[in-house]
């Protein structure tokens, strides 16, 4: 077991402690859900950590956008139905093109520079969660909690069972600032790779609805009415 994943484990948020209960018991003290991943999107050192990357990180984010557009004109070529994609008989002729080898080494460069911006990220969430069991523990203490599940193991939860907030709270305490460029020889742990995925799933989730809403509140007839006189 990994140090992050002996973190996580004792910080209590295990779904088998739930399924292992019979139908019939019950606990003796309060039950709450906490979603670690909304947790760590909420505090401020992850919010200032991609601000960071971004900064720090600008001259790669840059290079990997020139690359891929490289890459993509590349592609153009071999697209002979116009469908933006490259199919199996499209694939074949690319792969005898004298371009090919460019291609490879293209998709090679594009990943790596994408390997160290995603791995810098990581690199900054692992630092949130290793005081994620203490801030946890100091809410479910003083809140006098007896367990605490995950909300995507539940049918049901009141919303007053929800403490991610107060942990988010907790965790600001305890995490000022972290930093995003990782030591020479780290390497990026399965669980923070895990809760990473997640929460880039939960902001790019968060910017298409946005979107959605920004392009519904455009179009005709959704402005909203002029006041009576």
């Amino acid at each position: 077991m990994t140090r992050l994943a002996k973190y996580l484990a004792s910080a209590g948020v295990a779904l088998t402690a739930l399924t292992a209960l019979p139908a019939h018991a019950q606990v003796d003290g309060r039950l709450a859900t906490v979603d670690i991943s909304r947790t760590i999107i909420g505090t401020t050192a992850f919010q200032t950590s991609y601000e960071q990357v971004n900064t720090t990180y600008a001259q790669q984010n840059e290079l990997r956008r020139t690359k891929a557009q490289e890459r993509q004109t590349m592609l153009a070529k071999f697209d002979k139905n116009g469908d933006k994609q490259v199919d199996d008989s499209e694939q074949a002729a690319m792969q005898k093109s004298p371009d090919f080898a460019k291609l490879q080494t293209l998709e090679q460069e594009i990943q790596g520079l994408g390997n160290q911006i995603d791995g810098a990220r990581v690199y900054a969430i692992e630092q949130i969660i290793m005081q994620y069991p203490a801030a946890l523990e100091q809410v479910t203490t003083a809140q006098q909690i007896k367990m605490v599940i995950d909300p995507s193991s539940l049918l049901f939860a009141p919303p007053e069972a929800d403490i991610t907030q107060q942990v988010t709270t907790a965790l600001n305490a305890k995490v000022a600032s972290v930093g995003v460029v990782p030591p020479a020889g780290w390497q990026p742990s399965r669980e923070g790779v895990q809760i990473y995925q997640e929460i880039q799933q939960r902001l790019i989730a968060a910017q298409m609805a946005q979107a959605q809403q920004q392009q519904q509140a455009a179009q005709p007839g959704n402005a909203a009415a002029p006041a009576g006189r």
